[in-house]
């Protein structure tokens, strides 16, 4: 029975199934569909499940590339930054570096100039020829000086290699901007154009003044206007004919002449007395009581085992930070420089341009300052009064000395005013350009002011007691042997309350010719108003 019931159990079972009309199969079937076609919520949210897939895939891929991307985009932004850099280079080589290049005695490019130019003539800024190119009986052209001597180191000669302004101006020179119509004519006929002519800022006067001043004296003389920068004498001793530079460069090679040195550029000499300028600003700056310095001198003394004397062991007794420049006295100036701060002391000399470059486009040597943080006490007497390892160019005193006169600021030294055709048609004018501010106005009234005792009461007094100009500025005798052989050194100003020129002139080995500098400047600042009164 049991049986049965199970049995009865299982058809009950099957016809319930039976009683949906449909085949169980179908049931079956639609069950599955049921799986397959989801509702429409689903759907939705499966469809944005894929697309996020999409984009998640998209972004990977994307983040693939890019990363693959880099070294080619790296490569490009290189590639890019050399030609930047190329035509920058051609850009400031064309503008400022060619004229300089061009100017190179070794460039070749000044021979096939030469063979369609003439060479145009370098002329004085009051109007006197100072080279010009001359063709002789057989049509052989050839440089000639009508100074001979007196402009040699500066003018320079174009032979044998090239010197001053012969070089520097080179491209202006052997460029013709002559009629165009006179250009092609002569081309036309194979002659040469006449080249440009470069108007310097030389006086003629005032180098010729200059030269005979210094006699037959070693040395060199600097004259610039402070408040512009145009250099209006430049004179070097020993000097040289131009006119027969072939025999002289001849004779140099197997002598120990030095006569071809430009001594205003290139002669480094120690400064003397002339650098107490610097030891008194420095002191100013680090000493606000200033005012209050004295010292008793007693004609020599020792500073950390360094011996210093006065110039013939002279006693000045109290002396303060002006007098101490007036009279020049080592021994206070020693002592100032035992209380200096070391790095500050070279930070304001590099200021100046010690150690650097000056701005100038000729040649010239760096000058020197040697004394740092780390240097032995016992080096700051000797470095104090200008003796011991430092050392400085003419041309660079001027420059100082001009920095303080023009109120702090530093013009650029030059030498060319302009260039103009051989017609005097006006082709370029060069303007006074600023170097920078050095100090500030107020040091430069207190060095002013200082400088001024020099020549009222103090070491060059006798050379100035009757001049109807003021003048500043400040003597120097610089020591270069063990023997104690000197040179004279004197740099100063006249017209003090607005300045017209720097003087810087040093006479080598002075304490044997008995030349002194001071007395070579005063016929200088003499000269200068004599010029330009009449």
């Amino acid at each position: 029975m049991s049986d049965r019931r199970l049995a009865a159990g299982q058809n009950g079972s099957r016809t319930k199934s039976r009683s949906t009309g449909k085949p169980q199969s179908q049931v079956v079937k639609k069950s599955q569909n049921q799986r397959k076609c989801p509702s429409k919520d689903s759907a939705i949210q499966y469809s944005a499940m894929k697309m996020n897939s999409g984009v998640n895939d998209g972004a990977l891929d994307k983040k693939t590339n890019d990363k693959k991307n880099i070294p080619v985009l790296i490569i490009t932004y290189f590639v890019v930054l050399i030609f930047i850099c190329m035509f920058a280079y051609i850009i400031v080589f064309m503008v400022r570096d060619s004229k300089t290049f061009i100017a190179n005695s070794y460039n070749a490019r000044q021979s096939l100039y030469a063979e369609k130019i003439k060479k145009g003539s370098i002329i004085s800024s009051d109007g006197n020829v100072l080279a010009e190119t001359v063709t002789d009986d057989s049509g052989n052209e050839y440089r000639y000086y009508p100074y001979s001597n007196v402009f040699a180191h500066v003018v320079g000669y174009d032979s044998n290699g090239q010197a001053g302004l012969e070089m520097s101006s080179a491209y202006y020179l052997l460029a013709s901007n002559q009629n165009i119509v006179t250009q092609t004519y002569n081309k036309l006929k194979d002659e040469k154009s006449i080249g440009n002519n470069v108007i310097s800022t030389l006086n003629s006067t005032l180098q010729s003044a200059a030269y005979d001043a210094l006699g037959y004296n070693d040395g060199a003389v600097v004259i610039m206007e402070p408040d512009t920068g145009k250099i209006l004498t430049m004179v070097s001793k020993p000097d040289f004919d131009p006119n027969d530079i072939d025999n002289v460069i001849e004779e140099t090679q197997d002598t120990d002449s030095s006569c071809l040195l430009n001594r205003a550029t290139q002669g480094l000499y120690p400064p003397g007395s002339t650098f107490k300028v610097l030891t008194a600003l420095e002191y100013i700056h680090e000493n606000s009581n200033y005012q209050k310095y004295s010292y008793e001198c007693q004609g020599e003394d020792i500073f950390d085992g360094v011996q210093i004397h006065c110039s013939d062991y002279a006693v000045h007794g109290d002396v303060d930070l002006s007098d101490s420049l007036a009279r020049s006295c080592n021994t206070s100036f020693a002592n100032i420089g035992m209380k200096l701060n070391k790095q500050s002391y070279r930070d304001l000399c590099e200021k100046f341009l010690f150690n650097k470059d000056l701005p100038y486009d000729g040649y010239y040597r760096k000058s020197q300052f040697k004394l740092n943080a780390t240097s032995d006490d016992s080096e700051i007497p000797q470095t104090a009064i200008g003796q011991g390892d430092t050392l400085i160019t003419p041309l660079h005193s001027a420059l100082i000395m001009s920095t303080i006169a023009n109120g702090g600021v530093m013009m650029t030294p030059y030498l060319i005013d302009h260039i103009e055709t051989c017609d005097g048609d006006l082709v370029k004018r060069f303007s006074p350009s600023t170097y920078g501010k050095i100090i500030s106005a107020s040091d430069s009234n207190l060095l002013k002011n200082m400088m001024m005792g020099v020549t009222s009461y103090g070491t060059a007094s006798d050379a100035f007691a009757d001049v109807s100009y003021t003048v500043a500025g400040k003597t120097g005798t610089a020591e270069f042997n063990d023997n104690m052989d000197s040179h004279s050194w004197f740099v100063g100003f006249s017209n003090v309350d607005d300045p017209d020129i720097v003087v810087c002139v040093i006479v080598e080995n002075a304490s044997s010719t008995g030349t002194s500098a001071k007395y070579i400047a005063r016929q200088l600042f003499d000269a200068y108003y004599n010029y330009v009164n009449n």
